[in-house]
């Protein structure tokens, strides 16, 4: 009989934690096979990485005799897959909802601030007023920064906390006391990592003297956020990773690695330097 299904020495660990260890399976032709465990006992792990979502640690796993690989999305013609429950997010708690706000909508609404603070002078013609003042360009670029990120921290408490009042009022899950830090700190995340990414609308800002190439860029880096992400190359994909790890307060299978982190600290110091770098050299008139 044809075998459908087969996996061998299957493993994905995440840091420490080992989601799926050593799985060896063979399903054939006609069976029926069901996976039974509890929360975190990687079932739904098992099975992205059977469609090629995510990547195993080691072992392979094999559909209708093909090997499966990240990003192998052909074999999808082929098989039905539908995440949990085929309705809508019954179990979505405040904080899963507020991670994947700040994540998505703190890409726009960061940028849109990042924009104005440094496109304003372009706009308004009031850039050479501010270039005659007895400072240096650097500093004119790390207070911009500075206003930016107080202002994004601003706007990102006010979202948690009119957040929690809505959540508890509407009786959203995820409200008790035990999920009340670890919620917070995945948020905390969430909201940094979003902010870091302002630096490159920064660049753009400057680079296009005023608002339409930073918004621009937001556009472009929101769209190749979800095509990526869905594509399952996400975690490289710095716009892409806040959003993952606000996932990974429900499904520890879409935890990410440090050099996902990595990337995100590297692509805001490229974004700074970059900055300050237009501003020293770039002619301002």
């Amino acid at each position: 009989m044809t075998e459908i299904i087969k996996t061998t020495n299957l493993t994905k660990t995440y840091g420490k934690i080992h989601a799926v260890d050593n799985l060896n399976l063979s399903i054939k032709q006609g069976e029926i096979f069901g996976f039974l465990g509890l929360n975190g006992a990687g079932k739904t792990t098992t099975i992205r990485m059977l469609l090629g979502m995510i990547t195993p640690t080691s072992g392979q796993c094999y559909l209708q005799g093909k090997r499966i690989g990240r990003g192998n999305i052909n074999i999808w013609n082929d098989v039905g897959y539908i995440v949990e429950a085929p309705y809508s997010y019954p179990e979505l708690t405040v904080f899963s909802f507020l991670s994947q706000a700040i994540s998505v909508g703190g890409l726009f609404a960061f940028g849109f601030i990042t924009s104005w603070i440094f496109g304003r002078e372009y706009s308004d013609r009031t850039i050479k007023d501010l270039l005659a003042l007895p400072i240096s360009r650097n500093t004119i670029v790390i207070s911009k920064f500075i206003i930016t990120v107080l202002w994004c921290l601003f706007l990102s408490i006010f979202v948690l906390v009119l957040g929690l009042i809505v959540g508890y009022i509407v009786e959203l899950s995820g409200m008790s006391t035990s999920l009340l830090m670890e919620g917070i700190r995945i948020y905390i995340i969430c909201s940094i990592l979003t902010i870091l990414l302002s630096t490159p609308v920064g660049f753009f800002a400057s680079y296009g003297r005023g608002y339409l190439s930073p918004l621009g860029f937001i556009v472009i880096t929101l769209i190749l956020a979800q095509i990526i992400a869905v594509a399952g190359y996400g975690e490289f994909f710095p716009w892409s990773i806040p959003a993952i790890i606000g996932v990974s307060i429900e499904d520890s299978s879409t935890m990410i690695e440090n050099f996902s982190i990595i990337i995100v600290v590297l692509t805001s110091l490229v974004g700074l330097v970059g900055t300050m770098l237009w501003w020293r050299y770039a002619d301002q008139n």
